[in-house]
């Protein structure tokens, strides 16, 4: 047996006092590692430890329900199943997630990708949820096999619910799954979460919303749950009243069945939305399950796009509705009285070339009423060319044209008032005389919206204010402006309206109703300038795509109840013969026929 012997040379203590320097040195290694251990991460290793004995489970908040002005649930919360992971759970992930596409029918590149988003978003011995909505029948097969698949688990989760389907899906809009640049912007939300994309679901998100709760619970070695505590409760979103009516609802849809257009109607005091019809329509519900691509595709090619919301972000030239405005303007500025009388023959020239009025014959002598009451041309060319363009713009802007109403709905567009500065700027071309023409008669770049629109006719009613369009019950009036004009002024125009109604020669006549006051403004806006083959032929033998649009604007009073109604059919022709019927049909419902209370 060998010992150690230090080099002949070497002092005779060498050879212990090395061995125990090594000592030493070991010892303090020793010592500086448990020192860094349980005093540096002394509180990362605690919560290690913590995490393996309890786990924490999110409480996921009801969205808050939306109903009716009666009280009527349109958008309702149901249970809801989603297939969750335990990733340390997991003895295999992969194994398990190839399972879970097994069970589910998801791409399994997909539900990778899902996973791997969730993962940067979930604790550790957080359930993670990958697959967002499965059936009942998914949840039972799951269930029987689960016991094979540690980590695996079923959670229970309220999910939305549209139970009037397409008939408020423009208003409602839906819910869906947040993708991964809402995720990222909002650190509320977890992988699998639903979030507002269209309608009142997006523009009141946060109301609706509510906040999660949290639950922590102990485990033992085998991954029994031996206790919970609740750590924070959940809040569930807040509960909205609509201000509109689902039987005038289903009577303007009913009056659109068939026709793509729109309809609505507001309190004209109040500016509370009663009704808004966007046709044709989709199923919101659709969404919220997951829609598949080829649904998808299928709204997105569709030629009547269906998920275009038309009151709010469809643009239209008003075409004869405008003459309302340019009445307004004109006696304002002086350029004509009510009883200014201007000869049309049916055509009026201007340079070289001539325009014509919709009736041939022409309207002979026209004063003011009778040229809203029989909606003449002729009259408005001069009236457009005696305010001429800068005036007609900046008035119409006062009324509220080419301005957001402010209505608590996402993507609305403003419409165009176009002006000379406009027309250069946007086109780089000079206004000529015949922008002056078109833009008279609401033609050439004038567009706006449906609900503008209605909301310029509720400010003729109720005194000339300018009410935000409110879509909840228990929004307040909100004032926006006031009308440019005088009181009588407006009281002129009303009365023309009325005259629309009711006077042998007004293009209205189908609106009256005995025992209540009704006054209108119809419009015939031209989408193209026709072919001659196309001229003098009934709009039922013109292709669809160059048929005129259908106006009318109207109000309509009884018994203190006051109301502007908008109804438009697109490439219906007419206004009075294609949109007439559809606001008739709301003045029936709103006066007792089925519809108001």
């Amino acid at each position: 047996m060998s010992r150690f012997r230090p080099p002949r040379d070497a002092p005779l203590w060498a050879g212990p006092t090395v061995l125990f320097g090594l000592t030493v040195v070991l010892f303090a290694v020793l010592g500086v590692r448990l020192w860094y251990l349980q005093v540096v991460k002394a509180d990362f290793y605690h919560s290690k430890a913590q995490e393996n004995r309890t786990r924490q489970r999110v409480l996921y908040a009801p969205r808050g329900v939306i109903r009716d002005a009666e009280g009527t649930l349109v958008a309702e919360n149901v249970p809801a199943y989603a297939v969750a992971v335990v990733r340390e759970e997991c003895g295999d992930i992969q194994a398990t997630l190839d399972q879970i596409a097994r069970w589910t029918g998801v791409d399994r590149d997909a539900l990778q990708k899902s996973f791997e988003l969730g993962k940067r978003r979930t604790k550790s011995f957080e359930e993670q949820v990958v697959v967002p909505n499965v059936t009942f029948d998914t949840v039972a097969l799951i269930e029987s096999q689960r016991h094979r698949w540690p980590g695996v688990s079923v959670v229970v989760r309220p999910k939305r619910f549209y139970a009037t389907g397409a008939l408020l899906a423009h208003v409602l809009g839906y819910v869906a799954r947040a993708n991964e640049e809402e995720l990222a912007r909002d650190p509320e939300l977890l992988l699998g979460d639903d979030v507002g994309k269209l309608g009142v679901e997006l523009a009141l998100e946060r109301r609706l919303r509510g906040k999660k709760g949290l639950e922590s619970f102990e485990v033992d070695a085998a991954g029994r749950v031996l206790g919970t505590t609740r750590l924070r409760d959940p809040v569930p979103g807040e509960d909205l009243q609509l201000g509109i009516h689902l039987p005038l609802q289903r009577a303007g849809v009913r009056a659109l069945m068939g026709k793509a257009g729109t309809v609505v109607v507001l309190d004209a005091d109040t500016g509370h939305v009663l009704t808004m019809v966007s046709s044709p329509s989709y199923d919101p519900n659709e969404f919220v399950a997951g829609i598949s691509q080829a649904r998808w595709n299928a709204l997105q090619e569709d030629p009547l796009h269906p998920m275009q919301n038309r009151p709010i972000q469809s643009v239209y030239p008003p075409g004869s509705v405008f003459k309302l405005v340019l009445a307004g303007a004109a006696l304002e500025a002086g350029v004509v009285t009510p009883s200014t009388i201007i000869y049309c023959n049916g055509k009026y020239a201007v340079g070289d070339r001539e325009y014509r009025c919709w009736r041939r014959g022409g309207h002979g002598r026209v004063d003011l009423r009778k040229s809203i009451r029989e909606s003449c041309d002729v009259y408005y060319y001069t009236v457009g060319e005696r305010l001429g363009p800068w005036a007609m713009s900046e008035f119409a802007r006062r009324c509220g044209w080419a301005q957001a109403t402010g209505v608590d709905l996402p993507h609305e567009r403003i419409g165009v008032v176009p002006s000379p500065a406009w027309k250069l700027e946007r086109l780089g071309r000079k206004w000529v005389g015949g922008d002056t023409i078109n833009m008279s008669i609401g033609q050439g770049y004038t567009v706006a919206t449906p609900l503008q629109i209605t909301r310029f006719v509720a400010a003729l009613v109720n005194g000339g204010r300018l009410l935000r369009p409110l879509l909840l019950s228990s929004d307040a009036p909100e004032v926006q402006g006031q009308l440019p004009m005088k009181e009588s002024t407006r009281r002129l125009i009303l009365e023309a309206m009325v005259a629309v109604v009711n006077e042998e020669g007004g293009t209205a006549r189908v609106l009256a109703r005995p025992g209540i006051r009704i006054g209108a403004k119809t419009g015939t806006a031209q989408v193209v300038k026709l072919m001659d083959q196309y001229e003098k032929k009934e709009t039922k033998d013109i292709p669809y795509k160059y048929r005129d649009h259908a106006w009318l604007a109207c109000f309509a009073e009884k018994d203190g109840r006051r109301y502007a109604i908008v109804a438009f059919v697109e490439h219906g022709g007419h206004g009075g013969s294609e949109a007439g019927p559809v606001a008739g049909a709301m003045i029936d419902a709103l006066f007792g026929r089925g519809g108001m209370p």
